[in-house]
């Protein structure tokens, strides 16, 4: 059966695997999932990912971050799914936690934060929140 959201399936992942208290997990390869686990580096929300290709197909394996033994990242959600996309120009951008979250939007100039989108003056379609 064909996974109709690879990217939430990711962040689901990434979910729960902090609720296991996991080092690492592992998540099928692409380059939307490796753009958005770019951001969350940049942001330190993870301390990093890097390609895995020890099984079959290849892999992203997402390297954990916690802080006092709390996870970094305390709510990750799919904003835009595959029933209902969501689009936001640059100045209507979400803000998450009033700034001390990021939207992950994807921009015809790639995979950015909504800060560097605001900077950078693009919208897109709003892949996910995190706090």
């Amino acid at each position: 059966m064909a996974m109709t959201d690879p990217l939430g399936d990711m962040l689901t992942r990434i979910r729960n695997g902090q609720q296991a208290k996991k080092d690492s997990v592992l998540s099928p390869a692409s380059k939307l999932r490796a753009n958005v686990l770019e951001v969350l580096q940049r942001e330190g929300y993870i301390r990093g990912y890097s390609s895995d290709d020890s099984g079959k197909h290849p892999a992203l394996r997402i390297e954990l971050k916690y802080f006092e033994g709390e996870p970094a990242i305390k709510h990750v959600s799919r904003v835009s799914k595959p029933g209902r996309r969501v689009y936001s120009g640059s100045k209507e951008l979400p803000t998450v936690r009033n700034g001390l979250g990021i939207t992950i939007v994807s921009t015809p100039r790639g995979v950015l934060s909504d800060n560097e989108a605001r900077t950078e003056n693009v919208g897109g379609e709003v892949l996910a929140e995190v706090f």
